[in-house]
């Protein structure tokens, strides 16, 4: 499961950033990367770009089907929630050199190696 996570992933590289973004074509956020990434459907666009709501992010995991573990265990191809700013969650998808994210400063998704810059708040796993 964790390469087709991977793998799905990195095929969304280069698309561009796009807030609340739910395709390869038109554009992705962090959300929609993951869902893709972990062939989940993507929850409604009901949600603020900043202040976002850890607990309800952690929810919307589990409610995909991923399973929660602990940070220092996780492995390519699991999903993290991290702190990118102050009250600003991010969802990335570790890989075997660091971690697709969309990123919004590049405008676009990325897979930037070594570990996460920001503070890892959880970590899921795909079933």
């Amino acid at each position: 499961m964790s390469a087709a996570i991977v793998a799905r992933a990195r095929a969304c590289i280069g698309a561009r950033f796009r807030p609340q973004g739910r395709n390869i074509a038109e554009g992705l956020d962090c959300v929609g990367l993951a869902a893709i990434a972990c062939d989940v459907p993507a929850p409604a666009r009901d949600y603020a770009l900043r202040g976002g709501d850890g607990d309800r992010i952690a929810a919307g995991l589990a409610a995909a089907g991923l399973i929660p573990v602990p940070w220092p265990e996780a492995l390519p191809g699991d999903v993290l929630l991290v702190e990118a700013g102050p009250a600003q969650a991010h969802l990335l998808v570790l890989t075997d050199v660091g971690f697709v994210h969309a990123d919004a400063g590049l405008r676009r998704v990325v897979e930037t190696p070594g570990r996460p810059p920001w503070p890892v708040l959880g970590a899921w796993r795909g079933t």
